[in-house]
This record gives structure tokens, sequence and C-alpha cells, in this order.
């Protein structure tokens, strides 16, 4: 009331210093070291902060400073590690690393220069001091003390856990019933050891994969050396090598290229596999599918990769399933740039999630879909980009590099190509011109004015365009074009029940397709990773990177980019050390614990329907079946299980116990679009069975549904080339 004396309030005993707080927390912790520490650092900050002088901040001298990788996330951010007397007290981000400053500092600055100078770094990072020091870190060997289950384990020194893993033997003498156990070691495991024989061996296996010769043909050439293969009536199998195998969980900048050096290139080994099934595998293999390349008659040489915005030029993004400002690739290296270009004015964004994220409450718009329905609300918006015509029609004309290059375009898609249909309606393959009389090479076909006109994708002389909304039949062959095909895919529904579908209002779908098409080829839909996390990623994915080739923004500056990174591997001059390359390697051959990139049916195991588990030719990193297979020895028992970064329970759906174990833990805690330059692959778009974007979920289209509402903004947007990366 007006008048009233206002009192005091009594003091928060809640209220502490962020000294007495990381005093306390430390104390919790468990860290003595970093307790004795504190005061100290405290008191150096507190010297630096009240301008005493650089000098005496200990923690900005170069030889304080330890720069090196943070792994508290999967980005890989380059870091500064700070010590005082030894002990790491501060994080922060290496001002030489585009992860954490934009620009970076020139890599040929001194360190003395550079000590100085913070990049930014996450908390996520930031937390990596109560990492190290977690007085529950595994910080030396443990090996099974007791019989399996009980929970018991003794340490022993790393030399004995590497002796024992190399040559193996009677290992577990003191357990109750595991006296008479012998286990095998990597020695003994890694079988064949000669280049040269491996290659003679996997020549004559692929020669069996493909008919030319038969398993008794082999076993007598190979006579001498069967004792080498797993099984000799199945040698596609492979050598026992293949009974070792890795298993990675989270696993990033160069560790990958050393892990596969040890198991592929000197063990001889094709098991070394990945927890990408259980991540973003849909997303990796979409961006695969779409890469690859017609040669010698077949699809292959598609890129495990993927696009994503390129933020830093960008003018409009949507991120589906992707919040930047808490994860992704990753909060230091994208969301500077984010945040820049909105302050600016020069970008806008929109969020697709059902959670209100971070990002989300700095967009323009925020469309909270249903989870797992992210391909409807894509197919939504192609829908109703292409009836208003707001799709990039001169690049998505061109049908091969040549018409490409004269529009000034890096890449091309198959938009136009025609696609033979079955007596059932559904897509089959690619038509080509020797099935209608057009001419006798191997030559796909497109329509031109309504006429049919042979082509080779990759010709640099002879540009080929198409027409881009083709049902029609050429010689008793209905034949439809690429784009047709997406049409088709987008009109099983109207916009009103794609919008039902989704949970989001029609007009959500209207604004978002008119403002993601205002904008040219700087408009970009980034979907790293929530939308390939789904039993229907793939189609998620693909159907999300269709309406990217709508607009044409593969490879634009402010379009979709490809995520690169250093040259890990040392290939490029003057090549120090490089990781591809080692004497006597044996290049590894034989079927995977996993079956992945093989089919069943050219195997020697085939013997009828169904497998005794599934079999995976078009995908890899089969996460999720390592641990069924190796129990169901299928299609082999395995001998080693090398585990790094996994928690096999918790993180690999189907996990089931192993049949054998060795029974060691390491010392660290496991847990857990034609040719060259690559830019200017052409992106395979929505055409063949293989790769069209169908929706299972639901009902069929229902005729009695209200038409899609049609925005009055119908206008075309002006398609002026963007700025070149």
């Amino acid at each position: 009331m007006r008048g009233d004396t206002l009192k005091p309030r009594k003091a928060n005993l809640l209220v502490t210093t962020r000294r007495e707080f990381l005093k306390t927390t430390a104390f919790l912790g468990g860290s003595a070291l970093l307790l004795r520490r504190i005061d100290r650092a405290f008191e150096l900050l507190k010297r630096a902060e009240a301008g005493e002088g650089s000098a005496l901040y200990e923690l900005s001298r170069p030889q304080n400073i330890l720069r090196t990788v943070c792994l508290q996330c999967n980005t890989g951010c380059g870091i500064k590690v700070k010590l005082l007397q030894g002990v790491a007290v501060k994080i922060d981000g290496n001002p030489q690393s585009p992860w954490t400053m934009t620009p970076h500092l020139p890599y040929a600055t001194s360190p003395f220069d550079t000590a100085r100078i913070d990049g930014a770094i996450c908390p996520k990072g930031q937390a990596g001091i109560q990492t190290v020091y977690d007085p529950y870190r595994l910080r030396v060997v443990l090996k099974r003390a007791g019989p399996r289950g009980s929970n018991r384990w003794r340490t022993i020194p790393f030399e004995q856990a590497i002796d024992e893993i190399v040559n193996g033997g009677y290992l577990f003498k003191d357990v109750p019933g595991e006296e008479n156990r012998y286990v095998q070691g990597l020695k003994e495991i890694w079988a064949l050891r000669d280049p040269k024989l491996a290659a003679a061996l996997a020549k004559d296996v692929e020669k069996i994969r493909k008919k030319e010769m038969t398993v008794a043909e082999f076993k007598n050439k190979h006579r001498e050396h069967l004792h080498l293969l797993i099984d000799p009536d199945h040698p596609d199998l492979g050598p026992k090598n293949n009974q070792f195998v890795f298993m990675w969980g989270r696993l990033k900048g160069g560790r990958g290229e050393l892990i596969r050096r040890f198991t592929k290139d000197a063990l001889g080994s094709v098991n070394a596999h990945g927890h990408t099934t259980v991540c973003q595998g849909s997303l990796y293999f979409t961006c695969k599918a779409m890469s690859e390349q017609y040669v010698g008659g077949k699809w292959s040489g598609g890129r495990k990769f993927y696009w994503q915005a390129d933020t830093a030029n960008a003018r409009f993004i949507v991120f589906v399933g992707a919040s930047p400002f808490e994860g992704n690739y990753g909060p230091p290296l994208r969301s500077s740039k984010i945040t820049d270009g909105i302050a600016s004015g020069r970008l806008k964004i929109a969020v697709v999630d059902p959670r209100l994220s971070k990002t989300a409450t700095k967009a323009w718009k925020w469309v909270p879909i249903r989870p797992g329905t992210e391909a409807a609300l894509a197919l939504g918006m192609i829908r109703w980009i292409i009836e208003n015509k707001r799709y990039d029609a001169r690049y998505l004309q061109n049908a091969n590099k040549a018409a490409a290059k004269v529009d000034g375009e890096p890449t091309w898609t198959n938009a136009t190509w025609l696609i033979k249909i079955g007596p059932d309606g559904r897509p089959g393959r690619f038509l080509r011109a020797k099935e209608i009389g057009l001419s006798e090479k191997d030559e796909f076909v497109v329509l031109r004015d309504g006429k049919p006109v042979a082509f080779d994708p990759y010709d640099e002389k002879t540009p080929v365009e198409g027409d881009l909304l083709v049902d029609t039949v050429i010689e008793g062959i209905r034949v439809k074009s690429g784009l047709q095909l997406l049409y088709d895919s987008s009109r099983t529904r109207t916009l009103a029940a794609w919008a039902r579908l989704c949970g989001v209002r029609e007009q959500d779908i209207v604004e978002l397709a008119w403002e993601f098409t205002s904008y040219g080829k700087q408009a970009a839909a980034d979907i790293h990773r929530g939308v390939s996390q789904h039993t229907n990623g793939f189609y998620n994915s693909l159907a999300w990177m269709s309406l990217n080739l709508l607009v044409g923004n593969f490879d634009w500056k402010g379009g979709m980019i490809k995520a690169t990174t250093y040259d890990i591997v040392g290939g490029r001059p003057p090549k120090p050390f490089h990781l591809g390359a080692m004497d006597g390697r044996v290049k590894p051959f034989g079927i995977s614990i996993i079956r992945h990139e093989v089919k069943y049916e050219e195997s020697t195991l085939f013997s009828g329907y169904p497998a005794k588990r599934p079999w995976y030719p078009l995908a890899s990193d089969i996460y999720q079946e390592i641990i069924p297979s190796a129990g169901d020895s299928y299609p082999y028992p395995i001998k080693a299980l090398f585990l790094y970064m996994v928690r096999r329970y918790t993180a690999s759906p189907q996990a089931t116990p192993t049949s054998r174990s060795c029974g060691i833990l390491p010392r660290s805690p496991c847990s857990w679009p034609a040719t060259s330059p690559w830019g200017r692959r052409p992106c395979t778009q929505t055409t063949s069975s293989r790769t069209s974007p169908t929706w299972s979920g639901g009902s069929s289209w229902d005729p009695t549904l209200p038409s899609p509402r049609r925005s009055n903004l119908s206008s075309p947007p002006s398609w002026a080339p963007s700025p070149r990366r």
C-alpha cells in the first residue's frame, strides 16, 4: 500500500558465491586435487579481472596450455585446456579452430600470440573437467574375478592386459568352472597374414558370388590354405580374421581411421562397425543414395555423408528436428552464425519440432509437428510448391552435366528422366533408349517438347533438357518423369489431410512453403538429425532433401553444402603421416557379422527364405545387429569383441548377451551430385522405386476432404543466380 515502509528482506541463506559453489561441488565430486587448486585459481582470476596485469594470470601463459579436441560430444571442437600446477582448471575454445571462432586465426599464428585469445566453447565442453576428474572414472584395467554376472573384478597391470588379449590362454584358472577354458588371443585369430594370398582368395570368392566358380573348385584350388578360413564349405565368410569384431559408439576426428587401420589393414577383419543406425543412419543412407552414379551398368559409388545448411550465408533456414542452440554440429560452430544472421536481418529461421526448443524461441515460425510425421509435412509443402510452380524449373530441366554447365549449375537431377510404370502402377526401372528403338546404347531417356530424347548423364558436350511433368505411353510402355512421381506422392493426400496428419494448421504448410521458396538458392531445409531417428527415417530424410532439390540449392553459397573437415587421413602432400598407406596390409574380405552390403541370394548360405537373421545389402553399420548376430553365431561365431565408447545393453536395441567374452575391461571408460570434384555429382531425385518417397501411414487420400487452400501469394519467385560457393 502507498505510504508503507519497505522493510529489508531476510538474508537468503541459500545464496552462495561462485567460489563456494565450485568448492562444494569439487568436494562432493571427490576430486581432492581439484579442490586444493580451486582457491589458487580464483585468486589468479580475481587479480586478472582487477587489471593487475595479464602476465600474472598464469592460465594465459603458453606453457600452461594444452591444445586438444573436445570429446564431450561428437562435434570435436578444438580446445585449449589450461593447467595450474599440472591440474586442468579451465577449458576454452582454440581460436585457430573454425569450430570455435569465426573467422578463425591463421594456422601459422604463433601459440605465444594465441595464448591470450580464447574461442567459444559450450557448457558441455566446459564440463570436460568434471569428466576427467570424475572419481568414478576407470583409470585401471579390470579383469573379471568371478562367475559371469557376479560383478566381481580385480585390477591388473596394463602390460598384463595387453599380453592376455594378444596371446590368450587359460585366463580364468582362478574362476570356478572356468579352470580349463581356453581363450584365443588376437595373435591366433589373426590367421591370414599374407597379402598376396589374401588377394588371391578374395578374387576367387568373388568368382563364387558371380557363379563363375564352384565351392568344390575353390576348395581344390586352395586346399593348402583352407585351415585359414572360418568355414571351407562357405569360403565367402572369409578368413578367421573376421572373427575379431570392433564395435564403437561415438567416433570422429581421426579415431575412426586409426580403428580401421588396426582392424582392417592390420588384423584383416571386415568387422569394424559403428553406431550409425541408432543415430542418423537414415540421413547418411539418403545422401549416399542421392550421390550414387551410374557406372558400368549399375548404381554405385555413393558417399556416406550428409549436406547441411550454410548457416553463414543462408537467408532462410527451416530446422527440422534440429536445434543448433542446444546440440547439433554444434553450438560453438553454428549458433554464432545463426545469431549474427538473425541480429543483422540477413537470416530468418523456422523450426519444425514437437518441443519448443531454444532454437524455436528465436524463430520466425515454430511448427509443433506430431513426432514421426516429418515426411508428411514435407510432402504437403512439395504439393503446394509444385502446384503453384514455386520450384526452380531451369535447374530441374537439366538432364545431364552439359546442360547444367550451360546454366552455371554445379549439380543436376533426374527430375526429367523417364521411369517405367508397371501394370500395378508402381514405378520400376529407368527407361532405356534401346527399349524404344531410339539408340543401341545404354542411354537414358527424357521427353523434350513431347518427343523422346536419348542422353548420357555425364556428357559434357551435348546439353539435354527435358519436360518436367510427364505421364504418357511411349512404344506401348507407360512412363513418368521423376518430378511427376514426386508430385504423385504428394497428391496422395490433400493439403488439409497432410496438415491433420502432422497435427498442424493447413496455413502453416502454405506459409512455410511460401517462405522457403522466396529466397532462391539461399534457402535450406536442415534436418540433422531428429528427422532420421525414426523407423521411417529414410523417407523422412528423402522428402526434405527433395524439397531442397526443388529450389536447386545444393553446393550453392547459402544453400546446402557438404560438411567437410580436415584431411585427417593425411593423404595430401607432403603426407607426413598417411593413415591410408601401410606396408604389409591385408585387404579384408568376406561377409561381415552384420551381413551388410551383401545379398543373401548371392551367398553360399542361401537356402531359401527366411534367412536366420536379416541381410542388409544397401546399408552399413547396423549397430543393433552386432550383438544379436554374435549371440546367434550367424553367419559365424566370433572370438573377440572389442568395445569402444559402447554400452551395449542401454544403447543398442535387441542387445542380448554374447556367447563368449574375454572379461577384460580397458583403462578408458567404455560408454555409451558426375565426376570430380565431389560437389559436381548429380543429385538423384525421387524417380525410381529405390528412392521415391512414399507415405505408408494412415488412410488413403479422401476425395471428400476440402481442397488445399491456395494462397493469394502465387507470383513466381525470382530465380536470380545466388553467389557461388
